[in-house]
């Protein structure tokens, strides 16, 4: 029998840790074992859960090679790329007009 790798899943912290950019892997440090003291507290165990779950969507995200390049499009709503609300969803003036 050989000894293999336990695989925790995609909310292994070391696992997301290894797939983040180097200058974002201090940033999920503090943020897991800030959410790593909160669920000291079981009512607050949830918020450990919530903070590998998004630094696992970010890693992912990172891991793309075009992200730099399509988080640059939606920040500035770049018109090439991006349909405005109002002509993808039916009725999207008529909702929003209520909201103002």
């Amino acid at each position: 029998m050989t000894a293999e790798p336990l695989d925790h899943g995609p909310l292994d912290p070391e696992d997301i840790i290894r797939r983040l950019p180097h200058d974002d892997r201090e940033r999920f440090i503090q943020d897991y074992r800030s959410a790593l003291d909160a669920a000291h507290e079981l009512w607050r165990y949830r918020q450990l859960q919530e903070v590998l779950r998004l630094w696992h969507m970010r890693a992912t995200a990172y891991a793309r090679p075009d992200f730099a390049e399509r988080a640059q499009q939606a920040r500035t709503g770049d018109p090439a790329v991006f349909t405005p609300a109002s002509e993808a969803i039916p009725g999207w003036s008529q909702r929003t007009d209520g909201a103002r």
